[in-house]
Protein backbone atom coordinates (compact mmCIF):
# COMPACT_ATOMS: atom_id res chain seq x y z
CA UNK A 1 0.00 0.00 0.00
CA UNK A 2 1.31 3.60 -0.57
CA UNK A 3 -0.17 6.63 1.09
CA UNK A 4 -2.89 9.15 -1.11
CA UNK A 5 0.39 11.76 -1.24
CA UNK A 6 2.63 9.12 -2.54
CA UNK A 7 0.02 8.53 -5.42
CA UNK A 8 -0.27 12.20 -6.24
CA UNK A 9 3.26 12.32 -6.88
CA UNK A 10 2.32 10.34 -10.57
CA UNK A 11 1.80 12.37 -13.25
CA UNK A 12 -0.44 10.38 -15.67
CA UNK A 13 -1.17 12.02 -19.11
CA UNK A 14 -2.67 11.72 -22.64
CA UNK A 15 0.06 10.72 -25.26
CA UNK A 16 -0.09 10.44 -28.59
CA UNK A 17 1.84 7.75 -30.34
CA UNK A 18 3.17 9.27 -33.58
CA UNK A 19 5.51 6.08 -34.49
CA UNK A 20 6.34 2.87 -33.57
CA UNK A 21 9.63 1.06 -35.20
CA UNK A 22 11.49 -2.18 -34.29
CA UNK A 23 14.69 -2.01 -32.61
CA UNK A 24 17.35 -4.49 -33.68
CA UNK A 25 17.63 -7.59 -32.76
CA UNK A 26 14.58 -7.31 -30.04
CA UNK A 27 11.47 -9.07 -30.72
CA UNK A 28 9.86 -8.07 -27.39
CA UNK A 29 10.52 -3.89 -27.96
CA UNK A 30 9.07 -0.64 -30.12
CA UNK A 31 10.81 1.96 -29.93
CA UNK A 32 7.63 4.97 -29.74
CA UNK A 33 7.97 8.30 -30.31
CA UNK A 34 5.03 9.73 -28.34
CA UNK A 35 3.01 13.45 -28.58
CA UNK A 36 2.71 14.67 -24.82
CA UNK A 37 1.65 18.52 -26.13
CA UNK A 38 4.01 20.11 -24.83
CA UNK A 39 7.37 18.02 -26.00
CA UNK A 40 7.52 14.78 -27.57
CA UNK A 41 9.47 11.67 -26.06
CA UNK A 42 10.65 8.30 -26.97
CA UNK A 43 9.60 5.01 -24.72
CA UNK A 44 10.96 2.10 -25.03
CA UNK A 45 8.03 -0.96 -24.54
CA UNK A 46 7.89 -4.34 -24.49
CA UNK A 47 4.40 -4.91 -26.25
CA UNK A 48 5.76 -5.71 -29.83
CA UNK A 49 4.23 -9.31 -29.13
CA UNK A 50 0.67 -7.74 -28.90
CA UNK A 51 0.87 -5.23 -31.47
CA UNK A 52 1.51 -4.42 -34.86
CA UNK A 53 3.31 -1.08 -35.23
CA UNK A 54 0.99 0.11 -37.93
CA UNK A 55 -1.92 -0.38 -34.97
CA UNK A 56 -0.23 1.98 -32.35
CA UNK A 57 0.65 4.77 -34.61
CA UNK A 58 -2.05 7.72 -34.02
CA UNK A 59 -3.46 5.67 -30.43
CA UNK A 60 -4.14 8.53 -27.36
CA UNK A 61 -2.55 6.30 -24.55
CA UNK A 62 -2.05 7.01 -20.69
CA UNK A 63 1.77 7.29 -19.52
CA UNK A 64 3.26 7.93 -16.26
CA UNK A 65 5.21 11.08 -17.68
CA UNK A 66 7.38 11.78 -14.52
CA UNK A 67 9.55 8.69 -14.20
CA UNK A 68 13.47 9.34 -14.39
CA UNK A 69 14.51 8.28 -17.27
CA UNK A 70 15.84 4.55 -18.08
CA UNK A 71 18.39 2.95 -21.07
CA UNK A 72 16.72 -0.01 -22.40
CA UNK A 73 18.52 -1.72 -25.23
CA UNK A 74 20.90 0.78 -25.32
CA UNK A 75 18.11 3.50 -25.36
CA UNK A 76 16.61 6.00 -23.22
CA UNK A 77 13.02 5.71 -22.43
CA UNK A 78 11.43 8.55 -21.17
CA UNK A 79 7.59 7.45 -19.92
CA UNK A 80 6.19 4.46 -19.20
CA UNK A 81 2.75 3.37 -20.71
CA UNK A 82 -0.49 1.96 -19.03
CA UNK A 83 -1.33 -1.72 -20.03
CA UNK A 84 -3.33 -4.22 -18.68
CA UNK A 85 -2.93 -7.96 -18.85
CA UNK A 86 -5.88 -10.48 -19.81
CA UNK A 87 -6.83 -13.30 -18.36
CA UNK A 88 -4.88 -14.70 -21.65
CA UNK A 89 -1.78 -13.14 -21.41
CA UNK A 90 -2.17 -10.86 -23.96
CA UNK A 91 -1.50 -6.76 -22.67
CA UNK A 92 -4.78 -3.74 -23.51
CA UNK A 93 -3.26 -0.37 -23.43
CA UNK A 94 -4.56 2.04 -21.67
CA UNK A 95 -5.67 4.51 -24.25
CA UNK A 96 -8.78 7.40 -23.99
CA UNK A 97 -10.54 8.74 -27.06
CA UNK A 98 -9.16 10.79 -29.82
CA UNK A 99 -11.03 14.16 -28.52
CA UNK A 100 -8.60 14.53 -25.65
CA UNK A 101 -6.01 16.56 -26.22
CA UNK A 102 -2.46 15.43 -25.82
CA UNK A 103 -0.65 15.78 -22.72
CA UNK A 104 -3.90 16.69 -20.69
CA UNK A 105 -3.42 15.47 -17.02
CA UNK A 106 -5.18 12.25 -16.08
CA UNK A 107 -6.80 12.87 -12.81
Amino acid sequence: MISFQDWQKSDLKVAKIITAEDIPGKDKLYKLQIDLGSEKRQIIAGIKPFFEKEELAGKNIIVVANLEPVIIAGLESQAMLLAAKDSEGNYKLVSIGDSVEAGTSVE
